[in-house]
């Protein structure tokens, strides 16, 4: 037990530090409502209008499915290093890996989420 004594501590200090940090503005802030503060401000100037209809969302869908195609192709890194270890039981693996995400892929292209219409 003695030895987590170190890992423990860390815990707490970072839980601590972080509840600290996120609760010591809520007291010592001023609190002056103004109509200046509550006005909408947009680089520097006065807006001239309010943004009106819906936000297109395939950005952020194209957005999102990068970043998990991309996270999944982090894994190449240490499989690719190892790759002679690891023998035939790796290139397998790596197969079925692979496989998956190319799955994954076929499947958003088959609904057409990778599209600009």
């Amino acid at each position: 037990m003695l030895e987590y004594f170190g890992v423990i501590f860390a815990f707490l200090f970072s839980f601590g530090l972080a509840a600290l940090l996120l609760t010591l503005p809520k007291f010592l802030s001023p609190k002056v409502p103004s109509e200046a503060k509550s006005k909408p401000f947009e680089c520097g100037k006065e807006p001239f209008s309010l943004p009106g209809g819906h936000m297109p969302v395939h950005f952020y869908i194209v957005a999102m499915l990068f970043i998990v195609f991309d996270v999944e192709m982090v894994f190449l890194f240490p499989w690719a290093v190892l790759f002679r270890k690891l023998g035939i039981f790796g290139l397998t693996e790596m197969a079925f890996f692979m496989g998956f995400v190319v799955l994954g892929f076929c499947y958003v292209w088959k609904k057409r989420a990778l599209e600009w219409e």
